[in-house]
């Protein structure tokens, strides 16, 4: 029995039933918002970038926040099979504990960055030929910039009231800040209908860029005064751009690949419990979504997907979570080989399903 489902958008999904796809269509691959939740989609990850599938006649866009740009950052590296062992072993075994403050996490979570990103290898990252990469991040207005608690909650509560009215309202709180290589900004940022702005990443700034699009609002202190881009405090990329937020095509015959831990596309943070909310169909258009079966997930520890409330609710009991990630790795490990098997034998015709 399969563990995977497989969805795509119009165009993609075209492409797929006319039997002319092929991995040689994929022009860029999201990694969405998703917290430890991204620990599922490790094997997957492993599996495309050592078998060297992506990037052979065009470079593939790694666009992501979050986890999904920590994941990306470590592909990057002159050897990512290391470098993702590397942010696998530190993030699992991160120690938190129930005083620290957002300071002291944010100081872990650099500690995570500095054993999977090797300085000297940034460079080698810059100019990798096969990837380019885009890493989103909010730059914050004065209440979301505030690290007195107090205040900075209530700016986000009130983004989450404002958004109710309209997702737009959001930029009142903040800016879209989007940090990338290679010669040009990415397509998605030069679109009429992209809010923010673009800065080119360098050896100065990524390592401040990644870590920022990580800084979970509230939980995590905010990254300052990134180089190179406007003055301010900088959180989590997932604000905006949570799972699917943009076109990251450019042709109806290219494919943004998306992996993610759930059926529902959820475009920002604050949507999460806005049942209704979705990308726009245009976004979808040329989306091939992978996510694990509901049998899978209710095979892992504790019925569920590795989440942040892990993080809280076994607290005082860390080798119990260690051991339920690890054991989610374990389990999802042969996603990658799955995927790969349904492309090149062409099953992939008879499994795929329009995103509902």
């Amino acid at each position: 029995m399969s563990t995977l489902r497989i969805r795509a958008g119009r165009s993609a999904m075209a492409l797929i039933r006319d039997g002319g796809f092929s991995l040689d269509a994929v022009r860029s691959y999201y990694g969405p918002a998703s917290g430890p939740r991204w620990l599922i989609v490790s094997g997957f990850d492993r599996t495309l970038f050592s078998s060297g599938v992506l990037g052979n006649r065009h470079p593939v866009l790694l666009a992501g926040s979050s986890a999904g740009a920590w994941r990306f950052a470590a592909w990057l590296q002159p050897e990512p099979d290391k470098s993702y062992n590397a942010l696998l072993e530190s993030y699992l075994t991160a120690s938190y504990h129930r005083k620290d403050s957002p300071q002291d996490i944010l100081k872990t979570l650099g500690g995570i960055i500095n054993t999977f990103l090797e300085r000297d290898a940034v460079p080698f990252a810059l100019a990798n030929k096969k990837y380019r990469f885009a890493v989103s991040t909010m730059r914050c207005r004065p209440l979301t910039a505030s690290e007195r608690p107090w205040i900075q909650k209530g700016g986000f509560m009130l983004s989450y009231l404002m958004n109710i009215l309209s997702p737009s309202t959001l930029h009142s709180f903040g800016e879209r800040v989007i940090f990338y290589n290679g010669p040009k900004p990415p397509s998605f940022c030069l679109r009429s209908d992209f809010r923010g702005t673009f800065i080119r990443l360098s050896a100065t700034n990524f390592r401040a860029a990644v870590l920022a699009s990580g800084a979970i609002p509230v939980v995590v202190a905010g990254v300052r005064d990134i180089y190179g881009a406007p003055t301010g405090i900088y959180r989590d990329g997932g604000f905006f751009d949570y799972h699917l937020t943009h076109r990251y095509t450019e042709r109806d015959d290219e494919v943004t690949l998306f992996f993610n831990h759930q059926e529902r596309i959820i475009p920002g943070w604050m949507d999460k419990k806005r049942m209704k909310r979705r990308p726009s169909e245009e976004i979808l258009d040329n989306v091939l979504m992978v996510y694990p079966s509901e049998a899978f997930v209710e095979g892992l520890p504790g019925g569920k997907v590795p989440d942040r409330d892990d993080l809280t609710d076994l607290i005082d009991e860390p080798e119990t979570r260690i051991r339920n990630w690890w054991q989610a790795v374990r389990q999802s490990a042969h996603f990658g080989e799955e995927f790969l098997e349904l492309v090149e034998s062409g099953r992939i015709r008879d499994v795929v399903e329009p995103i509902s």
